[in-house]
Order: structure tokens, then C-alpha cells, then sequence
């Protein structure tokens, strides 16, 4: 029996789950999220909590009871919380400017790059115009947009220019000695 997947999810007060058919859907306070399960596992609501169930031993079933009940507790703390990502861009005249649902940036290219936002992920640029924070409560779209936005132009070893992720640490090598 998998660890993870045994134990139940509570539903914090101000949720709502239900689930229809294979599709789990959770409404809360910071917006509402829906999601496929795979019918080789059961969710089931009852009591207050989410229990995830898997009703054979297959390997399919074993790999997904883990999964299903982890998209189910991040979709509630995304719903209750939300998540968010903080992108640090560095290097001269790089910046970000937020122009409504599109960001624009300055990476030192002949062109500014314009990224459009995709529905339910919002963003926030400082008044230095280095840290960008994207916010939302899908965890798995708030990480590829932030996959995406880092991408546009990743951080180089030398000098480490670029767009990477707050906790992120750039190794650094050591560039060209002199001709001896």
C-alpha cells in the first residue's frame, strides 16, 4: 500500500470537493481548480476528508494512488493558499515591465520579448524591474510558466546573466586566462 496514497486529505473550511465521473473538482476562497484521475483509483469524499483507493494491486494502480492523492492535496492548497514563484533577472539593462496580461522584457536582445500570462496565473514586477513574482493556484501551470519565463533567456555560467529562479544557485566557471 503506498504511504502517500493511504492517507486521507482534509478538506479545509471554505472548500468545496466533488467529484463527477473521473474529474475531481475543488472550489475555495482563491479560485476554483478542476482535474482528470484515471478510473484504476477511486476518490472518494466522505466525513470531511478525501480518500484516495485503489481497488486491485496492478502496477498502474500502485503508481498512480500516490500521484492522484498528491494533485488532490495541492489542488486544496492552491485553492485555500495558492502558490507562487519569484524569477530574479539579472544583467545590464535586463528588465521586466507588466503591461497587463503580458510581461515584457528587456534581455538584451534587438527586440523586446513580450510573454503572454495564461489564463489563472497573475504576475507582480518590482519597482527595480528584476524580480518577477507569478502567482496562481495551479501548481503545475504556475511551474511551467515559470519554466517558460526562465527559458527566454537562461542564466550563463560566466557571468550570470539571465532569468533564473529565486533559490536557484548559477554554478560559475572560471572564464579565458591570458596567452602566456
Amino acid at each position: 500500500m503506498s504511504r502517500v496514497g493511504k492517507q486521507p486529505v482534509k478538506i479545509p473550511e471554505k472548500v468545496k470537493v466533488a467529484v463527477a465521473g473521473n474529474l475531481v473538482k475543488i472550489e475555495g476562497p482563491k479560485g476554483k481548480m478542476s482535474f482528470p484521475f484515471n478510473p484504476v483509483v477511486k476518490v472518494e469524499v466522505a466525513g470531511g476528508e478525501v480518500k484516495v483507493t485503489r481497488p486491485d494491486e496492478t502496477r498502474l494502480a500502485k503508481g498512480l494512488h500516490g500521484l492522484t492523492r498528491t494533485l488532490v492535496k495541492n489542488a486544496m492548497e492552491g485553492v485555500t493558499k495558492g502558490y507562487d514563484r519569484v524569477l530574479e533577472i539579472s544583467g545590464v539593462g535586463f528588465k521586466a515591465e507588466l503591461k497587463g496580461k503580458e510581461i515584457n522584457f528587456t534581455l538584451g536582445f534587438s527586440h523586446p520579448v513580450l510573454f503572454k500570462l495564461p489564463e489563472g496565473v497573475t504576475a507582480e514586477v518590482d519597482p527595480k524591474q528584476t524580480k518577477v513574482t507569478i502567482r496562481g493556484v495551479d501548481k503545475h501551470l504556475l511551474g511551467l510558466t515559470a519554466a517558460k519565463i526562465r527559458a527566454l533567456r537562461p542564466p550563463e555560467p560566466y557571468k550570470g546573466k539571465g532569468i533564473k529562479y529565486a533559490e536557484e544557485t548559477v554554478r560559475r566557471k572560471e572564464g579565458k586566462t591570458g596567452a602566456a
